[in-house]
């Protein structure tokens, strides 16, 4: 398992929210139920879209072959799975504490070191290496939590290969998720932290597709 340092660029108060929740990611019944909850319906969607593109044989490992990059990876809930799968996949998080504790999961099981690799960077720190390097971009409830999403969809999109897929998935900015995802969640059912989420960083669809198409990513 390779744990690299690289450099950070997130708004502070978010890296620092983070950060007070690292040891908290691979509690299923915790704060991060919710996303564990999620992979029912992500890591199907995935696996099922990038697997006309693997050269895989394998019923069990259908992803064998893919490059995966999982940005925002967290302590590893999405990209375990993937690399399960088969994929070759690389985490990389701005927060270092996330970074330790998804190592730190993942060493638990031999069969991952081969396929999986975390890493402390940005994409851009990232794209000076591995530009046009992976099939695949994952960026998973990890948008909503960035206040320039230029600033980070660009370089993704720059380090995918022609004719790469991105996924994100993310909390479409209404006043029905103002009341659900952050009022409801955050302070009368308290499922997650106060402060987990601003609403005023969340995005809608057709904002997004918009920051896309200005990465020259075709829709």
């Amino acid at each position: 398992m390779n744990t690299n340092k690289g450099t950070s660029e997130m708004d502070p108060e978010e890296a620092e929210h983070f950060r007070k929740l690292s040891g908290k990611w691979w509690d299923y019944n915790g704060v991060f139920k919710p996303l564990h909850s999620m992979n029912i319906l992500r890591v199907p969607f995935i696996r099922d879209a990038l697997f006309p593109f693997s050269t895989s044989t394998s019923e069990s490992r259908p992803l064998e072959g893919i490059n995966i990059l999982d940005v925002g990876c967290g302590g590893g809930l999405l990209s375990e799975p993937l690399a399960r799968l088969g994929a070759n996949v690389t985490g990389i998080d701005l927060v270092s504490e996330n970074i330790k504790a998804a190592a730190a999961h993942a060493n638990k099981d031999n069969t991952l070191k081969e396929h999986l690799t975390y890493r402390h960077c940005s994409v851009n720190d990232l794209l000076a290496e591995k530009s046009g390097h992976y099939d695949a971009v994952v960026m998973s409830e990890v948008i909503e939590h960035i206040t320039n999403k230029n600033d980070i969809v660009q370089p993704c999109c720059a380090l995918l290969k022609d004719r790469g897929s991105i996924f994100i998935t993310t909390i479409s900015k209404t006043i029905l998720s103002q009341i659900l995802a952050v009022y409801a969640v955050e302070y009368i059912f308290n499922i997650v932290p106060r402060g987990t989420h601003d609403w005023n960083k969340f995005i809608q669809p057709e904002k997004m597709k918009n920051i896309l198409k200005l990465s020259k990513f075709l829709l």
